[in-house]
């Protein structure tokens, strides 16, 4: 191939730059997140073995310490998990004791019906006049 041939083709042009979607801004900050935990995790063993412990005692020592946060972690999120079953239970029960005490037809109503103004237990007049009393 001569050298002409070579540089005989179009040159591709790069496409404009697309904005990040939200996935990939989370992941990437997730990603730091992870790497600053990585580096304070070495860190801390490096620290450990600086104070003259052996390596393999001051990794179990860190994951004795992340898995006690890890148990402290879930024992507080599991009892904000049943404050709030108990809370919803609470609100479902404060709910249905208000729509059963407004519900009661059996105490008797002075009102329109379906036999005219007078009073009602439910939907059955009880006063004995009629709808041709008025």
């Amino acid at each position: 191939m001569s050298s002409e041939n070579r540089w005989d083709h179009e040159v591709a042009t790069m496409k404009p730059a697309t904005h990040t979607t939200f996935a990939e801004r989370t992941g990437r900050m997730l990603a730091r997140l992870w790497s600053g935990f990585v580096r304070l995790d070495r860190n801390a063993c490096g620290w450990l073995v600086a104070q003259g412990l052996p390596a393999g005692l001051a990794k179990t020592i860190l994951w004795v310490v992340k898995l006690a946060v890890l148990g402290v972690l879930l024992y507080s999120a599991f009892w904000l998990g049943l404050l709030l079953v108990f809370a919803a239970i609470a609100a479902w029960v404060v709910r249905n004791a208000d729509a059963d005490e407004s519900s009661d037809d059996d105490e008797p109503q002075w009102r329109n019906g379906l036999d005219g103004y007078g009073l009602y237990r439910g939907e059955v007049r009880i006063d004995g006049g009629s709808a041709d009393d008025e």
